[in-house]
């Protein structure tokens, strides 16, 4: 099957292309470099057109050459806080270039269209967590907003033009590879500074909980959601357990010895008090549950982190994947 991925050479969707590839999928990426994404994380087998998702000229272009039968798109901003300086760029790089996808694609057969949401942030304090799919979701931060509308657009696609349409919906991603200037993740940016030598700065009391989920399970969920043509609508991928900042500061401090020391600043901004969502629908609908826990995770993002510096490449990931696709699929 001819498979495309938007945003391939990114964190999550480098992952999810070597793991398409290695499953045998006829694998196509587009990536405008632009947000963190770097030609050197695409798989070799996979073909890389640098083109960016809003250039209506330049996505036809491509569809029509290779004319896939399902699309992964995972392209986008995902900088909360750019979000809230400049809402404008925020649409047009999530929900008008999701819409120039969708509008092109369905001129070229496709079949199926998935679409790497948010879940974290999207429902608020107020929700009762765990957070399943069935609440409402009223999000007041530009980010969730124009994920949101992009569902929406989908959906519209999709009973129009008889296009399956999957949603995803991650709680906190983490992993091996996560860029901790242009992409979201507090994991990341601690880890970067305690491999520098640097004590992390955690924003306010360090209270604030998250619901973390490991990127490999994140791929199963979103090639999961491929294979099984019953698969439709919104999903959430998440551990369904909140760690609290000063948590994943401990966990990851434990790697080093206890060196570290925390730093408190206040938060620049109204942060979000809790999140944790259900995964309860993936799990009863496909089979899907995390195989991950996050001490777990945690200890291979920091191993990785030092194996980087002598080992060019990070063989053993297909094998860890395959081991946990065999367990759904």
């Amino acid at each position: 099957m001819k498979v495309l991925v938007t945003g391939g050479a990114g964190f999550v969707g480098s992952h999810l292309v070597e793991a398409l590839v290695e499953r045998g999928y006829d694998v196509s990426v587009i990536d405008s470099l632009k947000h963190g994404g770097k030609r050197k994380n695409v798989h070799k087998d996979a073909r890389l057109f640098v083109a960016d998702v809003t250039d209506h000229k330049a996505v036809r272009r491509i569809l029509s050459q290779i004319r896939p039968e399902a699309i992964f798109h995972l392209a986008g901003q995902i900088n909360v806080r750019r979000s809230i300086d400049n809402p404008l760029y925020d649409h047009q790089v999530n929900t008008w270039a999701t819409i120039n996808l969708a509008e092109t694609a369905k001129d070229y057969s496709l079949r199926t269209f998935i679409y790497a949401s948010t879940g974290g942030v999207m429902y608020g304090d107020e929700a009762p967590r765990p957070t399943d799919e069935t609440f409402p979701a009223l999000p007041t931060i530009p980010y969730c907003i124009s994920k949101l509308s992009a569902e929406n657009y989908l959906r519209f696609f999709s009973e129009t033009h008889g296009i399956r349409f999957v949603a995803l919906r991650p709680s906190n991603i983490y992993g091996p590879g996560q860029n901790p200037h242009g992409e979201a993740g507090v994991i990341a940016i601690f880890l970067e500074k305690m491999l520098r030598g640097d004590n992390p700065i955690i924003y306010g009391d360090g209270e604030q909980t998250r619901d973390f989920v490991y990127v490999e399970d994140v791929v199963c969920a979103f090639i999961l959601v491929l294979e099984r043509q019953s698969a439709y609508g919104i999903y959430h991928v998440s551990c369904e357990c909140e760690i609290s900042v000063n948590q994943v500061f401990h966990e990851l401090n434990s790697q080093f010895e206890n060196r570290f020391e925390k730093k408190h600043i206040p938060a620049p901004w109204k942060e979000q008090r809790g999140s944790c969502l259900s995964h309860q629908k993936i799990r009863n609908e496909l089979g899907w549950e995390p195989k991950v826990p996050i001490e777990e995770g945690i200890a291979r993002v920091v191993k990785n982190s030092f194996e980087e510096k002598t080992v060019p490449k990070k063989a053993p990931r297909l094998a860890r994947l395959h081991h946990i696709f065999s367990s759904f699929l």
